[in-house]
């Protein structure tokens, strides 16, 4: 059973743009660069042909997999976000209880996060232990690195 995956209209459009680029551009240009190897002669010891259908099998699994999270995608319109406790898109300001530091967040869906950019996963340990939460409330999430406390700070949209 497939999750659902929480997007913006923006991330949803260029997932189809990145998508029709990879069937109508990258898979032909994967096709002709077997062709061409094929051309060079004894497939069992042509280099360049493994190379080129292992290429093609990656691109594949890639385009399987935006596929999947097209069809399970649903668009979430930011103006009709719940504010009172954090949920999908989200932003979220934590105290970190162990080191008194605030950080803010975005919860968003797994092909959006970007911790550069303040945007993590709702499916990553942190952004699944602060779902549901409301401000002044507590989170205990369990990380790699141990347990870490963060109270809930303020939420926006």
């Amino acid at each position: 059973m497939s999750e659902i995956n929480y997007v913006k209209k923006e991330t949803f459009e260029q997932m189809k743009v990145e998508l029709q680029h990879m069937k109508g551009v990258e898979r032909p240009a994967a096709s002709r660069a077997i062709a061409e190897a094929r051309e060079k002669g004894d497939l069992k010891e042509n280099a360049e042909y493994d190379a080129a259908k292992e290429a093609q099998g990656m691109l594949e699994a890639k385009i399987k997999q935006l596929e999947g999270i097209i069809a399970t995608a649903r668009i979430v319109d930011e103006n009709t976000i719940d504010t009172s406790k954090v949920s999908i898109l989200t932003k979220v300001t934590l105290t970190n209880l162990g080191t008194k530091k605030q950080v803010t967040y975005q919860i968003v869906s797994e092909k959006e996060a970007d911790l550069k950019l303040g945007k993590i996963s709702a499916s990553s340990p942190i952004g699944r232990g602060l779902l549901g939460k409301a401000v002044g409330e507590m989170a205990e999430i369990n990380v790699p690195a141990g347990i870490i406390k963060l109270k809930v700070e303020n939420i926006t949209a």
